[in-house]
């Protein structure tokens, strides 16, 4: 199983606003995982990337090594410079074989994100694979490991009360908000119709809020979210012309750049001095922090979740060791899963083998001897060595089949 590795970076040894720097636009990821499994030496490849990781799920052959590292986030970005080239390799987590499986099914169950027990990254783990499906970059290996973590995934979700109440990223920003009490009638507005902001929006308005306007790049999103809220949507480009006001914003968008600079807020403000409530929830921010720093405005980021996170983890740390327990004993499940795979795989290549034998043995051992044979006699020996070829393959596989077992049922 050595074969599979995962490079990542995280919530653990990185800031948020630095795992940013790491996610790509939906429109070059293709062509992104494209260039690194040409430039490497990638079987496989899976691209995992949400609010606290960035991570590299993939088969190879080869170790991975401080060269292979630098190669490997070159290839990826060949636009990084030399700084950001070595913060990666400095900072990046690498795992291999059964760590890196296990890695990927704590990962699946919430056990190793930034708020334990949230439910949305099984969907994530699964979006991912499918995405890098769609490119053509997964095989039989990686489909083995992403189905058997989400089954954990599943196990600990039910077997436990890790998820009782999940809270999620959202879920936090919202109770901070509900916590400052802020009238049901406040102006929220909102930049970004996706899946975080959505949620955020959904959020607001089940617990009453109801004056909401959006602004998004893509119309489309933007309509549906709209409909949803039954509010305005309006053009991102439009946002520096906003002269209604707002009392809250969400904020949430794949912008490389600041969306929020002090200068676009000073013009949305305009001579309101009251205390605003901005809820920035974006990988890299959307918001400019000198913002915090010069205006009368509580600012909410996924870096302020981290402590509301770390309590959470306490509370529910009783829970991790029946976790533990669910993520073992799926990994011996897959240990078994990938060995008789492996059997498969190799016996697959028997048919063509007993095929180049046999054609050797008719070309070229055996034919002057096959030559002095009459039709009747060459069309009965075709079929006594094509039973023959079947019966060499069926047996030897449940052989092995059957060898597996036994060495797992000793075990258990």
């Amino acid at each position: 199983m050595n074969e599979i590795k995962i490079i990542g970076l995280t919530h653990k040894s990185v800031e948020l606003d630095k795992i940013g720097e790491f996610h790509v636009d939906d429109s070059q990821i293709q062509s992104r995982l494209d260039n690194l499994v040409k430039k490497t030496d990638i079987t496989e490849l899976m691209y995992l990337s949400t609010c606290n990781r960035v991570e590299f799920i993939f088969t190879s052959p080869t170790s991975v090594d401080d060269d292979c590292l630098l190669n490997f986030f070159h290839s990826f970005n060949p636009n990084m410079d030399e700084t950001q080239l070595q913060f990666a390799c400095q900072y990046a987590e690498y795992h291999e074989g059964v760590d890196a499986i296990s890695h990927l099914f704590r990962v699946a169950s919430s056990i190793d994100s930034l708020v334990l027990g949230e439910r949305e990254i099984i969907t994530q783990v699964r979006t991912a694979f499918e995405q890098s499906k769609s490119f053509g970059l997964t095989g039989d290996t990686l489909r083995l490991v992403v189905e058997k973590a989400i089954e954990a995934a599943k196990e600990v979700y039910t077997q436990t009360n890790v998820a009782t109440k999940p809270v999620s990223i959202v879920s936090l920003a919202y109770r901070k908000i509900i916590d400052l009490n802020i009238p049901l009638d406040a102006r929220v507005l909102v930049v970004g119709a996706g899946k975080t902001s959505s949620n955020m929006c959904k959020f607001l308005q089940k617990h009453g809020f109801n004056n909401f306007i959006i602004y998004n790049r893509t119309m489309k999103n933007g309509d549906d979210l709209a409909k949803n809220l039954d509010c305005e949507n309006m053009p991102l480009a439009e946002l520096q012309n906003h002269s209604t006001g707002f009392d809250i914003i969400v904020s949430c968008t794949g912008a490389s750049q600041y969306i929020f600079t002090q200068e676009l807020y000073e013009n949305l403000l305009g001579n309101d001095k009251n205390r605003k409530v901005v809820i920035d929830l974006a990988i890299p921010n959307d918001f400019d922090r000198i913002i915090a720093d010069r205006n009368n405005v509580k600012m909410i980021g996924i870096e302020d979740l981290r402590a509301i996170a770390d309590k959470n983890l306490k509370e529910r740390e009783k829970e991790l060791v029946l976790c533990d327990k669910i993520i073992q004993h799926n990994l011996e499940d897959f240990r078994s899963t990938y060995r008789e795979r492996q059997v498969e795989k190799a016996m697959s290549q028997v048919p063509q083998l007993v095929k180049e034998i046999k054609e050797m043995a008719f070309e070229t051992v055996f034919a002057r001897e096959l030559n002095g044979l009459n039709k009747e006699s060459k069309e009965v020996l075709d079929k006594v060595i094509e039973y023959m070829e079947k019966k060499y393959i069926a047996g030897p596989m449940k052989i092995a089949k059957d060898i597996l077992l036994d060495e797992q049922l000793t075990k258990d």
